[in-house]
């Protein structure tokens, strides 16, 4: 449990993909900025790459996309963050993907 919280803390500490980008605002601006809820940037790959996966199915790309999912889903803030759903759709999509794996279906955009 302990490694799992650490991992949560790095991705966490890693959120800021774009750095200081607010360096040169205002301090009523960053104020207001920071008001505003953001999208989670590991919920954002998560949708992205399991799309991915969904139109490609791949039992190994599929799960482990769905783990990234799972495990990135921790690292959403409710106070700074907007919408929880990318992850919960990232999640549906790699098991839909593994589902089409198994079954030996075709892509459905292929």
């Amino acid at each position: 449990m302990r490694v799992f919280i650490k991992i949560i803390d790095f991705l966490n500490k890693n959120k800021d993909l774009w750095g200081n980008r607010n360096q040169d605002l205002s301090e009523d601006e960053r104020k207001y900025l920071d008001r505003i809820p953001t999208q989670n940037p590991y919920g954002i790959a998560g949708l992205i790459f399991s799309a991915i996966t969904f139109l490609f199915p791949q039992f190994g790309i599929s799960f482990i996309t769905l783990i990234f999912c799972i495990i990135t889903f921790f690292t959403f803030d409710k106070r700074k963050e907007d919408n929880p759903w990318t992850f919960f759709i990232g999640i549906m999509l790699s098991l839909l993907g593994i589902n089409m794996f198994i079954l030996g279906e075709n892509p459905p955009l292929l």
